[in-house]
């Protein structure tokens, strides 16, 4: 939305004739105490990046970046100060925002665009009350009126707001508002019909979103789940489209969770918001089962207290894919509460060269061919413009062990070559089987493979396979550097070695650096990863691996948190 439309919008907006509250509304978000206790000490730590106060207002320091601009104008803190309840954290509460609706209340500048004023509304209106308590006639009145003027901004404005989360945040601000202010009340049906129109666009009859970003699916999820909750404790009953699409998302939030309670880190997305999926479980008043097959293009295996979550289909491409990864049949491990394999991250909040850096396939845990992602960006912008046209994944149990059987074809245009990944987890959870491979397949592919040869000196092609580690996981190469043992946060050990089997070539093991990239820290945190380097000639090649967790070396009391 352009500037001057903008400030058209806000004020056509102002003449709203909201009076008051239909309703005592109660929190129900989810803060954090650390989080809140940094807010109260003047250190803001939003997008990954720390502003420190020194006494200033937050309204006078001039924000670094347009993600740090969005946390603060969109109040989320008060959830944080709210965890704390103390009467300094109320203060700071009620203070920073009657000086926000002092200086921004009537006019358009930051903070007024559609899915900003939806989350800003949500948190005015639930936490109204301590907002409110002991403020002056003046100041109530100036809250109230913002108030009425955000709700009809949002009214008349959700439909500018991207696909995505950004627009179920204006559209449940929009809701939200007719359903706990005066004067709303009759834009309530209207405000249900908007956002099931939207839910049956964007949220598929699986469950997934088009990102395929499982963190993004969770804070729809929460949205979604909260307003329910709401309308319950207003004395309405929850809207059925709300409800189908709260029922077809749970299952594949409970698919894509690893066994340590955190989301698996694909797509842009981060872990989750500590305890979010649980509380937003809880106000869903469901006990979801798991997805059958793939969640969402994900496939899992899950055994004893491990848990592997893959990348199974193919990413988003062209227009919308800005957050997208080159992570095609990339996993996740976890064993309990430690996380074992990751990806890099999302470096979405520490610059262009981070951000890249973390979408490009040797940021993730798979196999890399030439230096090439299995998905290419644009060299303009930040689309992924080509990429895998077909990813398959098959499941298979036998003897009590699972297998993943998947396949991608994001090499075969380039050089001819097809990437097999299979993954066995045994019955008791203690032992991984993997085999990478690289395959011309049909002739075509063959008379490409061939073209690319003709430029190399030994008539092969260089490949990495990448398994990157959590940073509290340590690695030492063993066995006369021919195995790596991983000893987990809590003191579990795990092997990883090299299998060579019938026709295969010996790789080279080695440990190298690596980084963790995680939104809750303003900067990279250095982490290991192992690599194993081949090459492939002829039409294919393959490397076997394992990693084990020796029986006599697993520490029972160290289990899967309970999953709701």
């Amino acid at each position: 939305m352009n500037s001057l439309a903008n400030r058209l919008a806000v004020r056509a907006a102002g003449r709203h004739g909201v009076t008051g509250f239909t309703s005592q509304p109660q929190p129900k978000s989810l803060g954090e105490a650390a989080r809140g206790r940094q807010v109260i000490a003047g250190n803001l730590l939003f997008a990954g990046q720390l502003v420190e106060l020194n006494g200033k207002s937050p309204w006078d320091v001039a924000p670094p970046s347009a993600d740090f601009s969005a946390a603060l104008h969109g109040f989320a803190w008060l959830d944080d100060l709210a965890v704390i309840g103390t009467a300094e954290a109320q203060r700071i509460a009620q203070d920073w925002t009657h000086d926000w609706i002092r200086r921004y209340g009537k006019r358009a500048g930051p903070g007024w665009m559609p899915w900003l004023v939806g989350r800003r509304q949500i948190r005015w209106i639930t936490h109204a009350i301590a907002l409110m308590n002991g403020a002056d006639g003046d100041q109530t009145r100036a809250m109230i009126d913002t108030m009425g003027r955000q709700a009809r901004y949002v009214q008349r404005n959700w439909t500018r707001t991207r696909p995505g989360f950004a627009r179920f945040e204006a559209l449940t601000g929009y809701v939200q508002s007719a359903t706990a202010l005066t004067g709303m009340e009759r834009h309530l049906p209207a405000a249900l019909s908007d956002l099931a129109e939207v839910l049956q666009r964007d949220i598929d009859a699986d469950g997934a979103v088009p990102s395929r970003n499982p963190e993004e699916l969770l804070e729809i999820f929460a949205l979604l789940t909260w307003t329910t909750e709401v309308m319950r404790d207003t004395g309405r009953k929850p809207d059925p489209a709300l409800d189908a699409s709260i029922a077809r998302i749970a299952p594949v939030l409970r698919s894509l969770r690893l066994a340590d309670g955190g989301l698996a880190r694909f797509h842009g997305g981060g872990r989750g918001r500590p305890g979010l999926l649980d509380l937003a479980l809880r106000q869903s008043r469901l006990r979801p089962a798991m997805s059958d097959g793939q969640a969402m293009g994900y496939g899992r295996l899950q055994s004893g207290a491990v848990t592997i979550i893959a990348d199974c289909a193919p990413p988003q491409l062209g227009p919308g894919s800005g957050r997208a990864h080159a992570s095609s049949l990339a996993i996740q491990m976890t064993s309990g509460r430690d996380p074992v394999l990751v990806s890099c991250g999302a470096g979405m909040r520490l610059g262009p060269e981070w951000r890249r850096a973390g979408r490009a396939t040797p940021s993730h845990s798979t196999l890399v061919l030439a230096g090439y992602s299995s998905a290419r960006m644009a060299r303009k912008g930040e689309a992924l413009v080509e990429g895998p046209k077909s990813v398959t994944c098959h499941v298979q149990r036998a003897g009590g062990a699972t297998t993943l059987a998947m396949t991608h074809d994001g090499w075969r245009a380039t050089h001819g070559l097809t990437h097999e990944r299979t993954l066995t987890l045994a019955e008791d959870g203690r032992l991984v089987r993997g085999e990478d491979g690289l395959s011309a397949l049909a002739g075509e592919d063959r008379q490409v493979f061939d073209r690319v040869l003709r430029h190399t000196d030994d008539a092969s092609l260089a490949f990495q396979l990448h398994f990157h580690l959590h940073p509290d996981v340590r690695p030492v190469l063993d066995m006369g550097g021919q195995a790596v043992s991983l000893t987990l946060k809590s003191g579990e050990v795990w092997v990883f070695r090299q299998m060579l089997a019938d026709g295969d070539s010996a790789a080279e093991l080695s440990i190298s650096p690596s980084v963790y990239l995680d939104s809750r820290h303003v900067t990279p945190r250095a982490t290991k990863q192992i690599v194993l380097s081949g090459r492939v000639s002829g039409y294919g090649g393959a490397v076997h691996w394992s990693l084990a967790c020796p029986v006599a070396r697993v520490r029972r009391r160290h289990q899967a948190p309970m999953i709701l």
